[in-house]
């Protein structure tokens, strides 16, 4: 006969800053889910941004910043340019799951947006799905709104998605 393995027997994190910080984020409940993937966010890109810096100079400085993408998206979509909104935003979407899969992020679990630096990746899947219902592509848009669905519930009322 095989062995078995009781996950009851695993350690569980119980002490510090980083259970501290995710506890109560798994996703659905479930203290087996994975944890919240933290990103380190780009300080020079966030600086910049807040200084009013051109994003277009930004995402060129700093193009693996997911921020200055979704500015660049996010200013399309207010000159009602949603192709060039949904170029924009689909590099920094994939420049977000760069990020998120080398912070351990496997293709699914939290992703949350109370964490200032996970908001530029989802705010360039919140424009992506804008553009890509501007221009017909209803698939993109239903797989956009499940992915911030999985990645943090709360994510699409505060992006302004219902």
């Amino acid at each position: 006969m095989g062995s078995t393995s009781v996950l009851w027997s695993l350690p569980l994190r119980t002490t510090g800053a980083a259970y501290r910080h995710n506890v109560g984020m798994t996703r659905m409940g479930d203290l087996l889910g994975p944890d919240p993937v933290l990103l380190p966010g780009d300080p020079a890109a966030e600086a910049e941004l807040a200084a009013s810096e051109n994003p277009s100079i930004v995402a060129a400085a700093h193009p693996s910043a997911s921020v200055a993408w979704a500015a660049l998206a996010e200013d399309a979509l207010a000159d009602d340019k949603a192709v060039a909104a949904y170029a924009y935003a689909r590099t920094g979407y994939h420049r977000g799951l760069d990020q998120l899969r080398r912070n351990g992020w496997k293709g699914f679990g939290p992703v949350p947006y109370r964490h200032e630096p996970n908001r530029g990746f989802l705010r360039c899947v919140a424009a992506l799905a804008r553009a890509a219902d501007s221009i017909g592509e209803t698939d993109e848009y239903q797989r956009c709104l499940d992915l911030l669905d999985d990645c943090d519930p709360a994510a699409r009322s505060e992006l302004g998605l219902f």
